[in-house]
């Protein structure tokens, strides 16, 4: 009981302080408007800091200070009568907010009879203290932040736009009032933020008591002036050489001894070339204008001469046929006998051709042009003629008859004695050159794409690529001898894989073929070309398809089958040996390398 009682009585007294800080307030301006009435009247323009100053005009007093009186004296009751319903509505509020109310009544008291200035301290504090965030954080929160005391301060209720303006036409104050997001209300501008706006629109300075055109202050006095400012003894460094400076300039000449400083160029000066001038001179380019000479008249010839010979002289006849020709075609002079030089007479047309000559150079335009005067017929390279060429085959020799389809590769053996072919149809023939006779046939499954025969003439064995494999045959031919060391060479037991075991494909694989009596090579992508080394011992296959394995190298002699170690390029179309060196050249579709 002894608590809510002096609880009570701290209520009632802070009631009876708010009153008469509302009091006071309206006691403090007539006192102000008192001292304004006794003032002398040149002290009028003192008081109000717009009245006497030149930068400001009489409208602008009329529009600031008739015009808002009644508006501001009415805000200052509706002040009056707020705080006095404060004293009732705050009964419940805790004793920390009631005395910052009471700080900030008094700060606005002291405020009012002290001059203005540019302290911050002046200020007040926003109500929102969450500080240069961007409000859109807050957006589907209740509140916009918090208070000095750390409580969340919630957002008002919005109005409908309806109610908005009724409120709008209703309140005269209303044009006066800026809604601030940060703090959500609505601040009211006073009559001395009203006056700063005007003149900041007017392009005047916001303080009516600057002068921005004041006259200048010398704030040192010259007069009388027996001593000058600064009376101290040169300094020793005036009177010696500089060894900072003597540094410097070393280290310039060193600079250009070295070529690392150069003396700028020598500006070029304007070349003018003559309007009028002789067109032989102004054959060059100038200011980047191409001028083109004039085309110079033809001189006169022996044609023109006053006493030519009695053979160059035309007949009456041949005058009288000048008259029948066109005039492109009909010569332009005659010639004509004279016994001496100053019996010829004047030119007729003297004045027509230099009058044409003028309106040429006047009105036609010149434009170089390179001409080649070249009989095209002479270019035409001179074929030497058929019977020189005699004796050459005119008439079909020999014809190879047996395939069924087309003949796709064929390759002649060392000795030139016979011909290997290879068709679509699927067989290899052995044919002799000089009487067509066909000695051997072999047939295989799928169509022959290439077919090579063996450098050597002691060995003489066909290489014919069919799909995916390669297939070395014996041609039996040869004596007895050849034939044993041939068999030797093609016979093995076991199937010999290639040598690469870490691929995961195999490369190729070695295998007897007793149906064609021969050895097969099984690749894993189809074969297009074979081709022997001159030694006869390696060959060589191209897989199109195969990517890094595309080419590979075999060895006849130990089965042994490897890859070229060098990155190919483009898609592989053929591999040819060098025939001295050992180089084997590349192919493919753009371009070929020499590996």
């Amino acid at each position: 009981m002894k608590i809510k009682g002096e609880k009570k009585k701290r209520q009632s007294v802070r009631n009876s302080k708010s009153e008469e800080v509302e009091e006071e307030q309206p006691s403090i301006t007539e006192q102000n408007k008192l001292k304004q009435k006794q003032l002398p009247s040149h002290s009028d323009s003192d008081s109000d800091p717009d009245y006497g100053s030149p930068y400001v005009s009489d409208s602008e007093d009329f529009s600031e200070d008739g015009d808002f009186d009644g508006s501001l004296s009415d805000s200052e009751a509706g002040e009056s009568g707020s705080s006095g319903d404060e004293g009732v509505v705050n009964s419940d509020v805790d004793d920390g907010l009631h005395n910052d109310q009471e700080n900030q009544s008094n700060s606005s008291e002291s405020h009012q009879g002290v001059e203005e200035s540019d302290s911050s301290e002046d200020e007040v504090a926003p109500r929102n203290t969450v500080g240069d965030v961007p409000l859109v954080w807050y957006k589907d929160e209740e509140h916009i932040g918090y208070d000095l005391n750390g409580k969340k301060i919630k957002k008002r209720t919005r109005k409908d736009k309806v109610e908005s303006f009724l409120e709008s036409a209703d309140d005269a104050k209303n044009w006066l009032k800026v809604y601030d997001e940060y703090n959500d209300e609505e601040v009211e501008v006073t009559k001395k933020e009203l006056k700063l706006i005007n003149r900041l629109l007017k392009g005047k300075a916001p303080h009516s008591d600057f002068d921005p055109f004041a006259p200048y202050v010398d704030w040192f006095k010259w007069d009388d002036a027996k001593h000058p400012l600064s009376n101290a003894p040169e300094p020793k460094r005036r009177f010696i050489p500089s060894k900072w400076e003597s540094k410097k300039v070393v280290k310039l000449v060193r600079a250009i001894r070295m070529g690392l400083i150069k003396r700028d160029k020598p500006k070029e000066e304007q070349q003018f070339y003559h309007l009028w001038g002789d067109d032989s001179s102004s054959t060059e380019k100038a200011n980047h204008l191409s001028f083109i000479p004039a085309p110079k008249s033809k001189l006169p010839g022996h044609e023109e001469s006053y006493n030519p010979s009695l053979e160059y002289i035309p007949t009456q006849e041949e005058i009288n046929s000048y008259q029948l020709m066109f005039e492109e075609d009909r010569p332009k002079f005659i010639p004509r006998r004279y016994t001496s030089l100053r019996s010829i007479p004047a030119y007729d047309n003297a004045v027509k051709d230099v009058f044409e000559r003028c309106l040429d150079l006047y009105l036609c335009p010149r434009v170089r042009k390179k001409r080649i005067n070249i009989d095209p017929e002479s270019l035409k390279p001179k074929l030497p003629s058929r019977r020189d060429l005699k004796p050459y085959p005119v008439t079909c020799y020999l014809e190879y008859k047996g395939h069924t389809d087309a003949v796709v590769s064929i390759s002649i053996e060392a000795s030139g004695q016979w011909l290997a072919s290879g068709s679509l149809d699927g067989t290899v023939r052995i044919w002799e050159v000089e009487t067509g006779r066909c000695l051997r046939v072999w047939e295989f499954e799928e169509a022959v794409k290439f077919v090579a025969w063996n450098p050597l003439r002691e060995i003489p064995i066909v290489a014919v690529s069919v799909g995916q494999e390669v297939f070395i045959l014996n041609t039996g031919l040869g004596d007895e001898e050849e034939q044993k060391n041939i068999k030797e060479l093609l016979h093995f037991e076991t199937p010999v894989a290639p040598d690469d075991s870490g691929d995961k494909v195999s490369v190729a694989s070695w295998h007897q073929d007793d149906k064609h009596e021969g050895i097969r090579l099984r690749h894993f992508k189809t074969v297009s070309s074979v081709e022997w080394h001159r030694k006869g011992d390696y060959f060589s296959t191209v897989m199109p398809a195969g990517e890094s394995r595309a080419v590979l190298i075999h060895q006849l002699s130990k089965k042994h089958t490897q890859r070229i170690p060098f990155k190919l390029r483009g898609l592989p179309v053929s591999s040819v040996f060098h025939p001295t060196k050992k180089n084997i050249f590349h192919f493919n579709k753009e371009e070929y390398s020499c590996l």
